[in-house]
């Protein structure tokens, strides 16, 4: 459900920097009435100009394959390992559950994007409702977050060459060479330039991942299960975790389909940002279903011996098989979470510059500045927080909760604040986005604590490496 059609504008000459907060409207009549497409223009970060950088050159057929991989990314490496906490029924309910709950949540925040198209992130979107302290605020939680998705693009390309050169050389030195490919991908200015780059990662990541789906039906007990015995397969149609594996598991679902937030820097390189509804409708029954039947078949024929990622389920020789295959997919994952945090920083130092569209020695420096500085702080996290599903959760449950759930239900209370006046139906719409808040919520305490909490349980029992570890961090396994 999108938000109503009343559009808000600010005079032309209003900088975002110094928009204050101001009361709920549209249920009020207190939002004036943009009419003409170019009144809305006129406020958009990004101009369509011959001179320059032109940003705005995306189309919505492109924005299909964008969201695409956006969200077929990292996430979908670490979902078969969370069925086992949650049971095949659980899973499945998450799975869906989370995607469409997380596009609803992402339409509520483009549309009131749209009206207010002098917002190029959630951050000024935040800064609108709470003024510059939100703003900062908001603005280090995003920084924040996508920092943690690239570190963990950099550990699954550590973890893939560890894989494919048998252990060939210290993990760390792997970490920086992710970091390097990352680098190289994320400093594309362009999320039109990325799109050939981006159909081909997906290309080989669903191929990779079909690699492991049809090779794990040919075992006759998971890989990494004991090859002699009776041996416990761990498969649960309904399954009974602790309140911490449950949430661990929970928030590494949820973040595989949290995109919101990195959709609305794609919706302003749009042509025309108003079409972005056409792809992320047609992404998410995509998603949704491959996320399904893949991460089911794993499960079914691995149960509690799924790896993580999961690419490392059918056995030695087809695990490099499907890193080898996947690799590409991992540096443009790495790079797209790079390059979202990147551009955030990128407009925010140079908005009010005429070098933020002009090819100048300033817009150069300041663009490869960002994403280096990504990259290296994304390396330290990858370095110190070296399992896979854990860096997943913590990324889902201390960052985009908020920012997927918390947040774009303060967006709707901003501009329906009336409906809890209104009648019935009315009410109940406005119930259900409280419910929706509330469990933001949950996963943002419940979540941070279990992760927290599972990460000190795994470092005690020796289970989880040390920081900036030189060991293998592909866990291969035997035949």
């Amino acid at each position: 459900m999108g938000l109503l059609s009343g559009i808000s504008a600010f005079d032309s000459k209003q900088q975002i920097d110094t928009i204050q907060p101001h009361t709920p409207s549209i249920m009020e009549g207190h939002v004036s009435d943009l009419k003409e497409d170019s009144d809305l223009e006129q406020h958009e970060v990004f101009k369509q100009t011959k001179d320059g950088v032109n940003f705005r050159t995306v189309t919505w057929q492109r924005a299909i394959i964008i969201f695409l991989k956006v969200q077929i990314a990292t996430g979908v490496l670490g979902i078969p390992g969370a069925m086992y906490s949650l049971g095949a029924v659980g899973g499945a309910i998450s799975i869906v559950g989370w995607q469409f709950l997380n596009l609803y949540t992402m339409i509520i925040v483009a549309e009131f994007r749209n009206r207010h198209p002098e917002c190029h992130t959630l951050v000024d979107m935040c800064g609108l409702l709470w003024g510059p302290i939100g703003k900062e605020a908001v603005g280090l939680l995003f920084i924040i977050s996508f920092i943690l998705c690239t570190g963990s693009g950099i550990l699954g390309i550590s973890v893939a060459l560890n894989a494919l050169s048998d252990h060939g050389a210290c993990s760390v030195g792997f970490s920086v060479v992710g970091l390097v490919l990352i680098t190289m991908f994320s400093s594309i200015r362009t999320w039109d330039k990325m799109t050939w780059p981006m159909t081909a990662a997906f290309i080989s990541v669903i191929s990779a991942v079909l690699v492991v789906v049809i090779g794990v039906t040919f075992n006759a007990r998971p890989a990494a299960a004991p090859q002699t015995g009776p041996f416990e397969l761990g498969f649960n149609v309904i399954a009974y975790p602790t309140f911490a594996a449950g949430m661990v598991a929970s928030a590494t679902i949820f973040v595989s389909s949290a995109c919101g937030p990195n959709y609305l820097v794609v919706i302003a390189e749009m042509k025309n940002p108003k079409d972005y509804k056409k792809a992320a409708v047609i992404v998410a029954f995509i998603v949704s279903s491959v996320y399904l039947s893949f991460s089911m078949v794993i499960y079914y024929y691995c149960g509690q011996w799924v790896a993580t990622p999961s690419l490392g389920s059918a056995g030695p020789l087809l695990k490099k098989v499907a890193y080898g295959i996947a690799f590409p997919s991992l540096v443009v994952s790495g790079g797209i979470f790079n390059h979202t945090s990147a551009k955030y920083m990128f407009v925010r130092f140079l908005r009010k510059s005429e070098h933020l569209q002009k090819n100048s020695w300033v817009h150069w420096s300041t663009w490869i500045g960002c994403n280096l500085f990504g990259t290296i702080v994304a390396f330290i996290l990858a370095s110190s927080i070296p399992i896979f599903n854990y860096l997943l959760a913590l990324t889902g449950s201390v960052c985009f909760a908020p920012m997927c759930l918390i947040f774009p239900i303060c967006f709707w209370l901003h501009d329906y604040s009336g409906y809890w006046k209104g009648g019935s139906k009315h009410l109940a719409i406005y119930a259900i986005n409280i419910l929706i808040m509330l469990i933001g919520l949950l996963l943002f305490v419940g979540g941070t604590y279990g992760t927290v909490l599972e990460i000190k349980q795994a470092y005690a029992s020796g289970s989880l490496g040390s920081a900036f570890s030189c060991a293998d961090n592909s866990n291969t396994v035997s035949s």
